[in-house]
């Protein structure tokens, strides 16, 4: 069924879309900034630390450093929570459906435009250290960037074989040691000194399979895991539920899946040592983190630089009964988001406004006083300015989105719109129930509230809101794709 607002809507709607979203005003910046974008992948948002909702072992001493002496972005979201569809809108400040980087199968279109370009038009030196992954085959370097560093597709966590500039080799040590080992020496003696630079350090963890460093494994075996209560295959957990996600459990990406029994030839871990290695391997990340501050600190590059760390998704630590991501839950949705900008940010800043993976792009070029190009077709905006503590103009909803895939059947194409309250998703191509939440009270989006007589008027407005929004940025078209790669499509039974 088509949804059509009404035309008093759409005509607030378009008032809304153009007002609330502060365009990039560039000059306004205390000085030009370098910009260092350290990115993992499929770090949570609450495994840090400081975090009140983090495992109360689990250490993070230099993401706990960025948001004490640095900001952090309390809502920090992506609108797609897949590898690829997120790097792209990151780079290109686009949603998936402008973009066109649907999967993880398939590289970036011909005459796709990064935001690193308009960095290099304006001289600014430019620089890639780690994972790309737009299609697993191409590890060639991109446009926008004057180094180039980097694997093809996932890539490997011990004795990685990198792309240099176009030439491979083959380097010993844990990924995350030599991506960083990397980034800093062209720091230190290949960066033109002459210039400001942005550099783009992306880590291969602590994506599944989670490996640390060797020296960090086992580092917290048998710690007390807090088992969050939606996990349990009860009743309770899902009665109100779509059913796909009850049906997810026993997928790929399901809990259930990794109850690994005598005759199921499955090398998937058990849950508890799985937990533990995705906490080394943050430990890992953050480790090499630190010294990326150290090092801006010893080059006295501290006062002149703006060093932001975010993931390119959550991940489902048992939630719903889920691992991995996708989904539009919260574990899946929700990023970890740090800047330090000694100078520039005021320690303890706290941004509680939601900020996406899509201001990414205008908010880099508005610290290094780079004007977007006239032709920019971003849908995110500069968040710089909240930075600063300024009161602006901001968004009172996010949207996400995610196209089923052949690949990994098992969680549908589902659109979403997220307040500050309540979010609604709707799911398409399946005979199912859409989900309604009350984030507020219910934070862990137990119970489905879509039947509940009294959120009727609440749900179509943010349905026809929602709606109104993608169909007017031209994201109501699902994409079809060849099917190409491995299909893991198979369910345990219960």
């Amino acid at each position: 069924m088509t949804h059509r607002p009404t035309a008093v809507l759409l005509v607030v709607l378009s008032i809304a879309i153009s007002s609330f979203l502060p365009r990039v005003a560039c000059g306004e910046t205390a000085g030009t900034r370098n910009v260092i974008l350290v990115l993992s992948d499929d770090h949570r948002y609450d495994f840090m630390g400081f975090h009140p909702g983090a495992p109360e072992w689990l250490e993070t001493p230099t993401m706990d450093y960025m948001a004490t002496q640095g900001a952090c972005v309390t809502k920090a979201f992506v609108t797609t929570s897949l590898c690829s569809p997120v790097r792209a809108s990151i780079l290109t400040g686009q949603y998936m459906h402008r973009h066109g980087i649907v999967d993880n199968q398939r590289p970036e279109p011909p005459g796709t435009v990064f935001f690193p370009q308009a960095l290099q038009r304006a001289g600014i030196a430019t620089a890639l250290v780690g994972k790309w992954h737009m299609g697993h085959d191409d590890d060639s370097p991109r446009p926008g960037f004057d180094h180039w560093v980097s694997f093809r597709g996932q890539g490997e966590y011990f004795d990685p074989l990198l792309n240099v500039n176009g030439q491979r080799r083959r380097f010993e040590g844990y990924d995350a040691d030599v991506l960083t080992a990397e980034a800093l020496r062209w720091l230190r003696e290949d960066r033109p000194k002459d210039r400001p630079f942005y550099l783009h350090l992306a880590f291969k963890g602590p994506h599944y399979p989670f490996e640390p460093a060797a020296r960090h494994q086992g580092r917290y075996a048998g710690k007390p895991i807090p088992y969050p209560d939606t996990m349990a295959r009860t009743e309770g957990n899902y009665r109100t539920q779509p059913r796909w996600v009850r049906e997810r459990r026993y997928s790929i990406h399901g809990i259930d899946h990794m109850e690994t029994g005598r005759y199921d030839d499955d090398p998937v871990p058990s849950f508890e040592n799985w937990y533990y290695r995705y906490c080394e391997a943050i430990y890992s990340i953050d480790e090499n983190l630190g010294r990326v501050i150290d090092a801006v600190k010893q080059q006295g590059l501290a006062d002149s630089t703006m060093v932001i760390y975010m993931s390119d998704g959550g991940f489902h630590m048992g939630e719903h009964g889920f691992y991995d991501k996708r989904a539009a839950f919260e574990p899946s949705i929700r990023i970890p988001l740090l800047v330090w900008a000694p100078g520039l940010v005021e320690p303890g800043t706290r941004i509680e406004q939601m900020v996406q993976n899509i201001d990414i792009a205008p908010t880099v070029l508005q610290a290094m006083n780079v004007p977007p190009p006239q032709d920019a077709d971003w849908a995110g905006s500069s968040f710089l300015p909240l930075l600063g503590g300024q009161k602006i103009p901001w968004r009172d909803y996010v949207l996400y989105e995610y196209h089923w895939e052949w690949n990994f059947p098992a969680t549908p194409t589902m659109l979403a719109i997220r307040t500050s309250e309540y979010k609604y998703v709707y799911y398409h191509g399946t005979w199912d129930i859409d989900s309604f939440h009350d984030l507020v009270h219910d934070p862990a989006e137990r119970h489905n509230l879509i039947d509940v007589p009294a959120y009727q008027d609440k749900i179509k407005t943010l349905r026809d809101t929602m709606f109104a929004d993608f169909e007017a940025r031209g994201g109501l078209n699902a994409p079809l794709r060849i099917p190409v790669g491995e299909r893991l499509d198979q369910r345990k039974l219960p």
